[in-house]
């Protein structure tokens, strides 16, 4: 992918449609050619080329006939495929080479009031947008899936961690959702950045624009472009959308490493139990089951963030307006994002197949007396000032015994007059504390918005359900607005062919 070409005309022996003699051969040569990596953007490139023709027959700067010539010649250079095409330093100047043996020097009329510059830049824009695009897409199916655990999982009670040490009941489905919400912010940010990313940039040439009477609405209209990146120099230079995008990524990419995480130290627990399509056994040991593609996923959010790095590193020295370093640029934000899509299917079918033992997870929700904070709460929703009803709570744990995760009543009873100088019956219901200390109890009393009693997780539930609904329709729109694009392209080329 690269710009800054030289005349275009018929090549000769060792000679390239772009450079000619120039950098015919030799390291050099090699070293500038980026044709291997950029199958990945052949059929974006096609497409490009077809509408830039088109368009040009529509303006009367190419003449209908030649148009049709080189647009047959674009259609025998895809049924070949990217294999088929001759050597060259990139895939738009071995496509052009392709057109020209099919056509003649007449083929070159193709590049006509472009330049790389403003072609690569509008291929990327076209392949990185379906590749944002299928990441929403499993982002959505992803979060499908998130939402029936919790659906089936509202009532099991599960213990929850701060610093990994036990801290109080919550609920599976609550974690679940603390995950869906991430990944709604997540599928926001791509949904945002595919605005930027569909912007037309063709037309604006190396940099400054083409005397031609180019039409720039029309090729956006012909590629499914939603605007027209205005400014020549901006529209052939920026990658900011590359950055945008994979800043979303490694974003989506930590979120998914953390999940992974927590799903990794829960089978270690024996709080969750893989199913044997996310699970593989030791080499040596045949008795484990050990959560391999979980710790992929925790593995690969490196791609992510180390592509972001890469591609800022990439970004930040080069002066305006196009530089050859961007060669370089787009490969960070492939890595990323093939990374991403394959982690997210992985991660939510992980969580998805997975079984939730019941009973396990609401005796470890006890564990380290897990429910001191409602007690706390209790006296403190009875008049006691927090503070004091912490250290009642405090003073109790730290005389536990090491197997002992809750506490008789009769201890707190008395911790609490000695603190208070009333026993703890002056304040709270015996029976109310016996609840507080019952995990499922616990979780019943923290039925604020967002927490993880059954009725908030229901009310959350529903939210999440109508976020995720609004997501879909935004996706839904982008897709049909691409493939309705790819089919006005298919009608106007035949009309020449």
């Amino acid at each position: 992918m690269s710009g800054d070409e030289a005349p275009t005309g018929e090549p000769e022996t060792d000679q390239t449609a772009v450079r000619r003699d120039r950098f015919s051969g030799g390291p050099a040569r090699s070293f500038l050619s980026s044709l291997a990596d950029d199958e990945r953007i052949f059929a974006a490139d096609l497409a490009v080329d077809r509408a830039h023709v088109v368009m040009l027959a529509e303006q009367d700067i190419v003449d209908a006939d030649t148009a049709g010539e080189i647009l047959a010649a674009l259609d025998d250079v895809e049924d070949a495929g990217h294999g088929a095409l001759p050597e060259g330093e990139d895939v738009h100047e071995a496509i052009e080479s392709a057109v020209i043996d099919h056509v003649g020097p007449d083929g070159g009329k193709m590049h006509t009031a472009r330049s790389r510059n403003d072609e690569v830049a509008a291929c990327i824009r076209y392949r990185l947008r379906s590749d944002v695009l299928e990441l929403v897409e499993r982002l959505v199916g992803a979060r499908e899936q998130l939402l029936d655990v919790a659906r089936a999982e509202s009532e099991t009670v599960m213990p929850g961690y701060t610093h990994l040490q036990p801290a109080q009941p919550t609920t599976v489905a609550h974690w679940v959702l603390s995950y869906e919400q991430a990944l709604q912010r997540d599928t926001a940010r791509l949904l945002d950045a595919y605005e930027r990313i569909n912007q037309n940039p063709l037309g604006a040439a190396a940099f400054a624009g083409t005397p031609f009477d180019v039409d720039r609405e029309r090729t956006a209209e012909l590629l499914g472009f939603d605007s027209v990146a205005e400014n020549s120099m901006d529209a052939s230079a920026s990658r900011d959308f590359l950055v945008e995008t994979t800043s979303a990524v490694a974003a989506l990419a930590t979120t998914l490493s953390q999940l992974a995480e927590d799903v990794v130290v829960m089978a270690s627990k024996g709080h969750v139990a893989l199913d044997d399509d996310y699970a593989s056994t030791s080499s040596i040991m045949p008795q484990k089951k050990n959560p391999d593609t979980l710790e992929l996923v925790r593995g690969r959010a490196g791609d992510a963030t180390a592509g972001l790095n890469g591609l800022l590193t990439n970004l930040k020295g080069q002066p305006r307006a196009y530089n050859r370093d961007l060669q370089r640029a787009g490969r960070h934000a492939w890595d990323a994002i093939d990374s991403a899509t394959e982690s997210v299917a992985v991660a939510a079918g992980a969580v998805a197949t997975a079984d939730w033992p019941a009973e396990t997870l609401e005796a470890a929700a006890t564990e380290g007396f897990a429910t001191a904070t409602g007690v706390a709460d209790l006296l403190a929703m009875a008049g006691v000032p927090f503070r004091t009803a912490h250290e009642v709570v405090a003073e109790v744990a730290a005389d536990l015994d090491a197997d002992q995760d809750a506490p008789d009543y009769e201890v707190l009873s008395a911790v609490a007059e000695d603190v208070m100088g009333d026993p703890l019956g002056e304040y709270v219901d015996r029976e109310a504390v016996e609840r507080a200390l019952d995990p499922a109890e616990s979780v019943a009393m923290r039925d604020s918005r967002g927490g993880p009693a059954p009725a908030a997780v229901a009310d959350g539930l529903d939210a999440a359900e109508d976020v995720l609904a609004s997501h879909s329709e935004r996706l839904d729109a982008a897709e049909t607005r691409v493939s309705g694009a790819d089919g006005r392209l298919q009608t106007e080329v035949e009309a020449y062919v």
